[in-house]
């Protein structure tokens, strides 16, 4: 697979991961500055689904939502089955 791929993927799971943390601490410290659950959501769909989802559960955060605990594990799965369709396509 393309190395620009690899070096996408690593940016925008840096990014999940760096937006869940600072949303996280602003959340304990009540914080009006925090990250809209939109822009989670945006960014766990551009390919930041499987680190911010562990990310959430080890920190315990966005727990109680729904839409966090559910979609983003679907959003991964849907990552990984394109990520793997992909790489088999090129591989032909």
């Amino acid at each position: 697979m393309h190395s620009f791929v690899w070096y996408y993927l690593a940016c925008i799971g840096l990014t999940a991961l760096l937006l869940t943390a600072y949303d996280k601490w602003a959340a304990r410290l009540r914080q009006t500055g925090r990250v809209p659950e939109r822009a989670l959501l945006i960014v766990g769909a551009l390919g930041g689904a499987l680190p911010m989802y562990i990310l959430m559960r080890l920190i315990r955060h966005k727990t109680r939502h729904r839409l966090f605990m559910l979609g983003l594990p679907a959003l991964a799965a849907l990552q990984i089955a394109a990520l793997l369709w992909f790489r088999a396509d090129l591989s032909v």
